[in-house]
């Protein structure tokens, strides 16, 4: 199976009501763009909705950084990436940008997931048929540069004598 390096997902358009009262993109709506954005290649690694219906299985998340970096307004259309840093038989490392049809950066997300057993639900490993495809994935990505924003710590930055 090919895969595009980055995935980069189809056109995605704001909706009014993700607006919040500042008259742009209310944070929470991000992670909405994010998440749709890794529909596609969910199904292309086999983790659509039929999958837990199939398997008893599906993916979580563990964990996940975004950065706002500009603000998004009504009428915008944006495309998520995603990029595969790392994974193992059980979890994925990735690393996501919210992309405007400028070209410009609206915000970065940086998640760990996991392959769940919904009976338990806890982690599990993941099937050979849907991991051999997550191999897949990190060798197309393994020759992209890893993303600066990767790793990012969050502190607040003190002046000195303060």
């Amino acid at each position: 199976m090919q895969f595009e390096a980055p995935f980069i997902s189809d056109e995605m358009q704001l909706e009014e009501e993700w607006l919040d009262y500042n008259g742009h993109l209310n944070m929470a709506f991000y992670n909405v763009l994010f998440d749709r954005g890794v529909d596609a290649i969910w199904q292309q690694l086999g983790f659509g909705p039929e999958y837990i219906k199939r398997t008893g299985h599906s993916t979580f998340s563990a964990e996940y950084h975004v950065c706002y970096l500009r603000e998004l307004h009504m009428g915008a259309k944006v495309r998520a990436s995603f990029q595969l840093l790392d994974h193992n038989d059980r979890s994925f490392h990735f690393y996501q940008e919210l992309i405007h049809e400028d070209g410009w950066v609206a915000a970065t997300g940086e998640g760990l997931g996991l392959h769940i057993d919904m009976s338990g639900p806890r982690v599990a490993k993941l099937p050979e048929e849907n991991h051999a495809r997550v191999k897949a994935l990190f060798a197309a990505h393994s020759s992209l540069p890893r993303p600066a924003r990767v790793g990012r710590q969050m502190s607040i930055r003190h002046k000195a004598g303060n």
